[in-house]
C-alpha cells in the first residue's frame, strides 16, 4: 500500500531528516519526495511504500502526530488511494 504524507510548518533544521529517519527505521521507502519554502513554511510531500513496514497505518499515524508535536509541524497520512480519489477532477 501508498500513502501520501504531508508536513507543513515554520522552517527549521532537521526536518526532512527526522521524518525519513523514523519511516527508514519502520522500512517504509520513501518512492517520491518534494518540498519548497513558502514564505518561510516550510511545504514537503511524500510518497511512501508500505508495503515492507513493520508498523500499520494507524500506529504510524499515532506516531507521527508525536513527532510533528515536538518539531513544531503539521503531518498528515492518507492512503493514495483516498488522496487520488479526492482530487480526481
Amino acid at each position: 500500500m501508498n500513502a501520501i504524507i504531508t508536513v507543513v510548518g515554520s522552517d527549521k533544521v532537521g526536518i526532512i531528516a527526522k521524518v525519513s529517519q523514523y519511516l527508514s527505521d519502520h522500512r517504509i521507502n520513501i518512492a517520491d519526495i518534494t518540498q519548497t519554502i513558502l514564505s518561510g513554511n516550510f511545504v514537503m510531500m511524500m510518497m511512501v511504500d508500505l508495503s515492507g513496514a513493520d508498523i500499520h497505518i494507524e500506529d504510524l499515524r499515532k506516531n507521527m502526530n508525536s513527532l510533528a508535536e515536538e518539531m513544531g509541524v503539521e503531518i498528515n497520512i492518507m492512503n493514495e488511494k483516498v488522496f487520488s480519489a479526492m482530487h480526481r477532477v
